[in-house]
């Protein structure tokens, strides 16, 4: 399980203990966010996401996976699955498709400016989460704040994230990933997002023609956490459509 920019392994706290019974479930902290380390020379593209899950892939010696991952995680799932057919047993991609358009990469370059002095308290975040994203609940956003924060010696609170991540949030082609996928491949749209448009979504079926693309109506950039129980039937009906064994190391 893979999260977005500025987000965190505990950003699937809520979905990953649907699966435990049936798989192996794995959400780590990319580089640059949460409790990893931030890269000496900000080496933050996708194409680097996506070594390290290659490493973890062969040190654990995982086989036969299932990726999910929303925004960049999603990003990341369709090059690793591109990159290894073989080893990808289906993948779910979460609101974001093989483009990343110049507006997109300037907006989060403008957000980590903004956040830059950070929040005085736990509260005074979750209340601008809230204004920003009413879809998500309320328990949901907390989780965010308090795995996804630390304070600065000051006593301020910032994200755990690398400010370097914005050299790395650049706009991108995955194409030439998605065109060698061969997996069963579920895209998951929120209905409210423009991140996929829809001449984005024929060029999707037409590179990949047995892939499913559903959308949510009236969700945003992460219907996992705005409409959780549809977002979890959506998973095991893909999943059980597919017939998927059990992913164990």
């Amino acid at each position: 399980m893979l999260h977005g920019i500025a987000r965190t392994a505990h950003s699937f706290d809520h979905v990953a203990p649907h699966f435990n019974r049936d798989y192996h479930v794995l959400a780590i902290d990319m580089r640059g966010h949460g409790d990893s380390d931030w890269h000496p020379e900000a080496a933050y593209m996708v194409e680097d996401y996506v070594k390290d899950l290659e490493a973890i892939v062969d040190q654990l010696n995982l086989r036969n996976i299932v990726i999910t991952g929303n925004s960049t995680g999603g990003r990341v799932a369709q090059v690793y699955a591109g990159l290894h057919p073989d080893n990808v047993a289906a993948l779910i991609v979460e609101d974001v498709g093989p483009e990343r358009p110049q507006e997109i990469a300037s907006g989060f370059a403008q957000r980590v400016a903004q956040e830059a002095n950070g929040w005085a308290s736990e509260e005074e975040l979750l209340a601008t989460l809230m204004k920003g994203s009413a879809r998500i609940a309320e328990p949901l956003q907390r989780s965010h704040v308090r795995h996804g924060t630390k304070r600065r010696a000051e006593g301020r609170l910032i994200w755990k994230r690398d400010p370097n991540l914005t050299r790395g949030f650049v706009p991108t082609d995955l194409w030439r990933y998605v065109s060698r996928i061969t997996a069963p491949t579920l895209y998951v749209l929120g209905g409210a997002s423009t991140i996929v448009p829809a001449e984005t979504q024929r060029r999707i079926k037409q590179t990949l023609p047995r892939s499913e693309i559903v959308i949510m109506p009236g969700l945003g950039h992460y219907p996992s956490q705005e409409a959780p129980a549809d977002f979890l039937t959506l998973l095991k009906n893909f999943l059980s459509r597919t017939n998927q064994p059990r992913a164990l190391p």
